[in-house]
């Protein structure tokens, strides 16, 4: 498995894909298959309503992400308590400006277009994905920081 991950790592950065950026989107896919997986399982296996079903699995996944990308993508340390609370606090205050992206656009293509809630959910993830990214990037794990 791991021969696998260098070879792939080695094809995309020969394609000028940075690994921050190939681990990123390895990150990314994931948090996207927690969070769809989850909305999915509450809504069409468990009943629970679009909007219910969506703010709960878009929070299970900022939580998941924080993580992933602090030790994953970004390889972030902090020294103490409060500068891990306040990186936390930023991530969490970001990822709600996407959440908002996010609601919005399932509930255009579920109340307004009438399409299949997981459509709206699936192009939803497009847009979050490539936001967060930026968003983390520029504001929540800045370079120049340990």
């Amino acid at each position: 498995m791991k021969k696998t991950i260098t070879f792939i790592t080695k094809w995309f950065t020969g394609k000028g894909v940075g690994e921050e950026t190939l681990r990123y989107l390895i990150a990314g896919g994931l948090t996207t298959l927690v969070n769809f997986c989850l909305f999915a399982l509450m809504t069409k296996v468990l009943g629970v309503g679009v909007n219910v079903s969506n703010v709960v699995s878009i929070s299970a996944s900022i939580i998941f992400e924080y993580v992933i990308n602090k030790l994953f993508v970004f390889k972030r340390h902090c020294d103490t308590r409060l500068e891990l609370a306040l990186e936390f606090v930023k991530f969490v205050g970001a990822r709600l400006f996407t959440m908002a992206l996010e609601i919005g656009v399932v509930a255009l293509f579920f109340d307004v277009l009438k399409q299949d809630e997981l459509i709206g959910k699936a192009v939803s993830q497009v847009l979050v994905v490539i936001s967060n990214y930026i968003i983390s990037k520029a504001l929540v794990f800045r370079k120049g920081r340990r």
